[in-house]
């Protein structure tokens, strides 16, 4: 009795510093991360920069999300949507989140140095320190220009795929990580439109906060078009092909259809943001299609003939 009560306990703990990782968030990263990989070589991604690369993002991400449920407990009681979480409710000490967190960022460093370069290994930890400290710790509670700014550091992984390949910062890189920084404002504040309630009792200068809902929906449609002029650059510098630009198209009509529909009730926020999260995998996911399509259609074609 008391070892199946044993595991149960470690079985629980386990889940909940599992979600203290914020696993959807960071598989979403880690896509956006493969195609910077992908998009970096003229062939197929080495597998040791592929799985251990990945690996060691990974481990940094979880770390940063692990530090966000840290340094918003209080934050996190007072909102109906985080007040379940782990170290808000007490399953997870402070001192077992901190050390779990260490765990991750450090063995994540490690990996990264081993299996890539030392130019992805700083510049993921500079993205942990981006999003952990400067963004959860200070920009979330003094700006309603927070996610604006903070972004930068969510938008990291397609160009820490790109360094881990080539140990260099390059301009497609960079316009990767406009594409999700250009992204993040009308995916967060559709949300923060539909938890203002809850983001106003817990003292959250966010936008609908701040501003009113009227003003932030006005913001989501602008970014939202902000958004599909940045992400017909691809095409337009000639990085991506058509296949690309048809699903970029497609996409972005889509996305500009829904902040509109935002924009006339804000009973749209969640649909919005949700297709938001869909935009993005499909984004990159043409980006992916694109760029093999390109690589290997005429050598394939060259065969034939």
């Amino acid at each position: 009795m008391t070892n199946s009560v044993a595991r149960s306990t470690r079985g629980a703990l386990a889940r909940d510093l599992w979600e203290m990782c914020k696993p959807k968030v960071v598989l979403l990263m880690l896509i956006t991360a493969v195609v910077g990989m992908a998009l970096a070589t003229d062939g197929w991604i080495a597998p040791q920069v592929l799985v251990f690369g990945n690996l060691g993002i990974a481990l940094v991400a979880a770390s940063g999300a692990a530090i966000n449920h840290l340094m918003d407990e209080r934050i996190d009681q007072k909102m109906a949507r985080t007040q379940r979480r782990p170290v808000a409710t007490g399953r997870v000490s402070v001192p077992l989140g901190i050390g779990f967190a260490a765990a991750l960022s450090l063995s994540g460093s490690l990996i990264l140095w081993w299996s890539t370069n030392l130019l992805t290994m700083w510049l993921t930890l500079a993205a942990l320190v981006g999003y952990a400290f400067i963004y959860t710790g200070f920009l979330k509670r003094a700006t309603p220009q927070n996610i604006v700014i903070g972004g930068l550091a969510g938008a990291a992984p397609p160009l820490l795929g790109w360094t881990a390949v080539t140990g260099q910062i390059e301009p497609m890189a960079l316009l990767l990580v406009l594409i999700i920084f250009a992204w993040t404002p009308p995916h967060f504040w559709a949300l923060a439109i539909h938890r203002r309630e809850d983001y106003a009792k817990a003292n959250i200068p966010m936008l609908p906060v701040t501003h009113g809902v009227a003003y932030t929906k006005l913001f989501v449609l602008l970014y939202t078009i902000l958004l599909t002029a940045v992400t017909l650059l691809p095409y337009l510098i000639l990085e991506a092909g058509r296949l690309y630009l048809v699903v970029a198209m497609l996409l972005n009509i889509r996305f500009i259809h829904w902040a509109c529909k935002l924009y006339r009730d804000e009973r749209h926020a969640m649909p919005t943001f949700r297709f938001s999260i869909t935009y993005l995998l499909w984004l990159f996911t043409a980006l992916l299609a694109d760029h093999y399509l390109e690589l290997y259609l005429p050598r394939l074609l060259a065969m034939m003939g």
